[in-house]
């Protein structure tokens, strides 16, 4: 039986906010999903532009909710055409005036969302990634699996998922079910790569922690990868491009672990991960 999914899909109309969209369509192309295209128009810009109170809600109404509604209308009918009708597709549009992540985490509980699936800017946007952008905010701030789409990545069937680990789990490993579901959607492999500054070799916890994740893939395609790289960003990079990865997956909890491989503040070092979409997992 096929569950409905409901997925969220922030969009500003903006280019790299349609190929996340085109993504998310291919990914669930076989689910039957509910999508809600969501517009937040800034509280911040409607604060500061012209009014510095918040104006009046026929004005709201006017000035923002009416245009919006009117592109996201457009927005469908691309879609329609682009993607001629898949059955197992609804699509329902929100427009919103809010700050954007008091916004989606408001439509996250009252629509119950599976998955978010937003696009980023590439390279040049990255290192200010994790502190400045949208995808950045909601990475860290929402409590709701997350799937950031590059602007240059082309949806391509997925193989290959890369989940990088310094073997400090969480107890709840329900966490790791959305990589399972996708393992078992894509009949996928999954690596579970650890790369260390140095040789090193697990102490007592990791390697109990290691063991649980075995056990949780079990029933998968799934190898150990152990990597020493002084520059653990590198060790990755050279990683997903030799494999040809499709995804990358993280624990948001590991954010840390995981800035100082995809969040390098060194531009042309993380060039490379543009073109990969990486999935978030919060608990």
């Amino acid at each position: 039986m096929n569950l409905m999914k409901t997925i969220l899909l922030p969009t500003d109309f903006s280019e790299n906010s349609w190929n996340a969209i085109e993504y998310a369509l291919n990914f669930y192309k076989e689910t039957n999903c509910n999508f809600y295209l969501l517009h937040v128009n800034k509280l911040s810009n409607i604060v500061t532009n012209d009014y510095p109170y918040i104006p009046a809600l026929d004005v709201i109404e006017d000035v923002y909710i009416k245009p919006t509604k009117t592109r996201l209308k457009a927005l469908l009918k691309k879609i329609a055409k682009i993607f001629p009708k898949n059955t197992k597709h609804k699509f329902y549009t929100l427009t919103d005036y809010n700050f954007f992540i008091e916004s989606l985490r408001k439509h996250i509980k009252e629509k119950k969302v599976d998955m978010i699936v937003m696009g980023t800017k590439g390279a040049s946007g990255l290192s200010k990634f994790i502190i400045g952008s949208n995808a950045g905010d909601v990475i860290t701030k929402v409590k709701c699996t997350t799937l950031v789409v590059p602007e240059n990545a082309k949806f391509k069937k997925i193989e290959e998922i890369t989940f990088p680990t310094d073997f400090s789990l969480t107890n709840n490993l329900q966490i790791l079910d959305p990589i399972a579901k996708i393992l078992e959607k894509n009949d996928a492999i999954l690596s579970i790569l650890n790369i260390s500054k140095k040789p090193s070799i697990l102490n007592v916890e990791q390697q109990k922690n290691k063991e649980l994740l075995e056990d949780y893939f079990y029933n998968y395609k799934h190898s150990f990868y152990f990597l020493t790289n002084k520059k653990v960003e590198d060790a990755v990079q050279h990683f997903v491009e030799s494999r040809h990865v499709d995804i990358i997956a993280m624990v948001a909890k590991n954010l840390n672990y995981f800035q100082q491989i995809l969040f390098h503040t060194k531009v042309e070092e993380i060039s490379y991960h543009t073109d990969i979409p990486f999935l978030v997992l919060h608990e």
